[in-house]
């Protein structure tokens, strides 16, 4: 079946998508799985703001690992990976670069992290900080390492078989990403908690350890002329995706206070939507970089509608809908926005099927079906609108939108999907539904946030009034 790197047909993009899109999915709920059994761990419940960091290291996936997916996509769609010589210094600047991201933004997630558990109840702890500091630049150092290394395998086998890497690699990074993540996380804070109890000093000597090695990865990355650009420009939307994400992580640790079951559907409605947009993200770029030959800054004449009706995003290249096409100019996009759209609905049915009969033995209510594909639909919705908008934007300005906006989309993404998932999870308990009565309770007794103690009040009156 040969690809055309981007002008791909429906059923085209349905055969390279859903495969990997299960299989992402398969292993989101491996992370939800793990995510709830690893929740009442001593290490979760003595420093809730692991929870917090969830989100933010889970979204390493898309400031990361989706991105240097995007970046080699569409250098192999370009041609550009064709030389082994610039391919091999292309691979190895990247998985230098992604160390780099890495020890960042791990650190930085865990500094958001005790910033968000520790401001409402102004209290603090310097060995938690430690612990939590050390598990975070661990985790996402070895992730980001590992899934990269993955990523450009993928690529260059996609590549060799005539596939698109714009619709596998993606959805690929989203599936291991997740579970290899939230598994490094709980088992290397567990490791960390124990030496903590025990009086000794790992935590210390990682962070050392990792400081000290960070400015020569920053050397041989500014060093590579094909990374180094992204060295220089590509802090900003990665910094700001972390701290995006960690407003869900915010909001995922207040759900999970006062419901059952969230951290198992909060991975999977996350990773999902992450996944989708960021395949549309990817394709956007590759089709921008053909039709201008690469000219950032430069829009196709026929497709230069920045900031489209959310009509002509999804319905524009169809003839009922060309009053909606933003002046007569093309929608090349529309085709696989709907594809990916309907994609959701039995990807996620399947999800929560296998979740509710690994964990509980029984299938959802159709009440709990309809309120989550509503929360699924309406969240990749949203997130494929923004794609339009943020690639487009973005390649006017002459920013890269490999570089820059799959990072936003997939932290706007935790962001939006957590706090949907939660007022669904808010609708459902408002109207007696009973799907999760049988989960064992949960919950972390020794928390007192004031923040999270408003909401619980507050969600609890709203039951009362019903």
């Amino acid at each position: 079946m040969k690809s055309s790197g981007g002008n791909d047909a429906w059923w085209q993009i349905v055969l390279q998508v859903f495969p990997t899109y299960l299989m992402a999915g398969c292993g989101m709920v491996g992370a939800g799985l793990i995510l709830e059994f690893v929740q009442n761990w001593p290490a979760f419940v003595n420093v809730p703001e692991i929870i917090i960091v969830v989100p933010p290291l889970l979204g390493l996936k898309g400031n990361l690992e989706m991105t240097l997916a995007a970046r080699m996509s569409t250098a192999s769609n370009l041609g550009h990976l064709d030389d082994k010589k610039v391919a091999a210094s292309t691979t190895i600047g990247n998985l230098i670069l992604v160390q780099c991201q890495g020890i960042v933004v791990g650190f930085l997630a865990s500094l958001c992290g005790l910033a968000m558990g520790w401001l409402p109840i102004a209290k603090a702890n310097y060995e938690q900080a430690l612990l939590l500091c050390a598990s975070a630049i661990v985790t996402a150092s070895l992730a980001s390492f590992v899934l990269a290394l993955i990523m450009v395998i993928v690529i260059v086998i996609a590549r060799k078989c005539n596939c698109n890497p714009d619709n596998i690699a993606t959805p690929i990074a989203a599936s291991l990403g997740d579970i290899t993540t939230l598994g490094l996380l709980a088992w290397i804070s567990d490791i960390l908690y124990t030496d903590y109890n025990t009086g000794g000093y790992k935590a210390q000597i990682i962070i050392g350890g990792y400081f000290l090695v960070l400015p020569l990865f920053l050397a041989l990355a500014y060093n590579n002329e094909h990374v180094s650009e992204v060295l220089r420009v590509g802090w900003t939307p990665v910094l700001m995706a972390m701290l995006i994400a960690s407003g869900g992580g915010f909001v995922l640790e207040m759900a999970v206070e006062h419901f059952k079951g969230v951290t198992l559907f909060a991975p999977v409605m996350n990773g999902s939507g992450g996944d989708l947009v960021g395949i549309q993200a990817s394709r956007m770029t590759t089709y921008l970089n053909k039709a201008t030959n690469s000219l950032l800054g430069t829009l196709p004449e026929d497709d230069n509608n920045i900031c489209p009706t959310p009509c002509s995003s999804f319905f524009g290249d169809l003839p009922l809908c060309n009053k909606c096409g933003g002046g007569g100019g093309k929608q090349p996009h529309g085709m696989p926005a709907r594809v990916l759209l309907m994609l959701l609905f039995p990807g996620h049915i399947l999800f929560v099927f296998i979740i509710f009969f690994v964990k509980i033995g029984y299938s959802p209510s159709f009440l709990f079906m309809f309120f989550y594909l509503i929360a699924a639909f309406l969240q990749v919705a949203v997130l494929l609108y923004l794609a339009q908008f943020l690639v487009y934007w973005m390649w006017k300005r002459g920013t890269d939108p490999d570089n820059a906006a799959i990072p936003y989309l997939t932290a706007i993404g935790d962001l939006v999907g957590t706090s949907l998932l939660a007022l669904a999870f808010i609708l459902l308990e408002v109207m007696g539904d009973q799907s999760l009565v049988d989960l064992p309770a949960h919950g972390h007794p020794a928390v007192g946030h004031n923040v999270t103690e408003a909401l619980n009040a507050t969600i609890s009156h709203l039951t009362e009034l019903h």
